[in-house]
């Protein structure tokens, strides 16, 4: 097992926790139109939790440039939803937005459970909130 990089991992841990915390604070003034089943204040506890989850499997999967490709495409298109979502108000195209970030998640997780299992496993939470939020995502176009 190789030796832990502290100032390593935090960095890789605070690149989608900062990102993911400037694109809410962009958008938080948009986000009042949302009055869905959930509690807006479950939203930055979740993807708090999500954001460190990515930066911790990032760490684990960066010496392949490769996955660290496939993951930097993911955390982009994962931060454009919250603007074509809240800020432009596009809520069809963002279901379809969250339907590719989906797909590109799970492409994720089997390329990166063939390189470092725990990095795959640390993805599953997150699919399983992508899920759920596309699920969110059509009840606002249909209500």
């Amino acid at each position: 097992m190789k030796k832990i990089d502290i100032k390593k991992l935090l960095f890789y841990i605070l690149v989608p926790l900062l990102s993911g915390a400037i694109v809410g604070f962009l958008t938080s003034g948009e986000t009042k139109i949302y009055n869905g089943i959930v509690p807006g204040f479950i939203f930055p506890i979740v993807w708090s939790i999500l954001y460190i989850m990515l930066g911790i499997s990032s760490y684990l999967v960066k010496d392949d440039e490769d996955l660290l490709t496939i993951y930097k495409v993911n955390l982009i298109i994962n931060l454009a939803w919250s603007f074509i979502f809240f800020t432009f108000n596009m809520k069809i195209l963002a279901f379809l937005w969250i339907i590719l970030l989906i797909i590109i998640t799970i492409y994720m997780i089997i390329k990166y459970f063939k390189y470092n299992k725990v990095s795959a496993y640390l993805l599953i939470p997150y699919l399983f909130w992508l899920i759920f939020a596309s699920i969110l995502n059509i009840i606002e176009i249909i209500k």
